[in-house]
């Protein structure tokens, strides 16, 4: 099952750090469930999209005109 973490969780896990938040992660189904139910990490499906900002339109102001020119 692959996650992703909420939080950071200190130590190691089979001689490896765990990631850091927002970082991904391949576990056995039943310590990925574990995670999730406990609300450490969520699951990741494989169809899943990232996901993207879309910035606001720019506003809009008429020409200022110059003076003497």
């Amino acid at each position: 099952m692959k996650v992703r973490m909420k939080v950071q969780i200190s130590g190691t896990r089979n001689g490896q750090e765990w990631p850091a938040k927002g970082g991904e992660v391949e576990l056995p189904d039943d310590e990925g469930a574990q995670l999730c139910a406990s609300g450490l990490a969520e699951p990741l499906t494989d169809t899943a999209e990232p996901e993207t900002a879309t910035a606001p339109d720019a506003e809009k102001r008429p020409a200022r005109s110059r003076k003497g020119a």
